[in-house]
């Protein structure tokens, strides 16, 4: 079961992708370090959505940023998408678990009929 500050990460987590820019960034940023304003030159808004949704990413520790000079670089965090998918493997084993358990249901009640 997760503990709290888990919980707290995945809601972050699950905020954070729910959109298709932020995942289409996040594809991007995990093949190479990118400059934010190369990024936001990949898609019809603003700089400055760009980069919200850049922070909305890097809340959730799914990117990181550093300065270097003027520009704001962004890199993917492949352990915390490893972490994404630890969670979403865990959450699919309970799933299947619970599907088996509904076969075994139908099964024995066919059988007694």
């Amino acid at each position: 079961m997760l503990d709290i500050d888990e919980e707290d990460r995945a809601d972050a987590w699950f905020h954070a992708l729910s959109d298709r820019t932020r995942r289409d960034i996040l594809r991007r940023v995990l093949s190479g370090e990118s400059s934010v304003s190369a990024l936001a030159r990949k898609y019809d808004m603003s700089l400055t959505a760009v980069q919200k949704h850049v922070a909305v990413l890097e809340r959730a520790g799914l990117i990181t940023r550093r300065r270097a000079g003027r520009e704001s670089l962004a890199r993917g965090d492949v352990e915390a998408v490893r972490s994404v998918q630890h969670m979403l493997t865990e959450l699919e084993a309970i799933w299947r678990g619970r599907v088996a358990r509904i076969d075994q249901l139908l099964t024995s009640s066919s059988q007694k009929e």
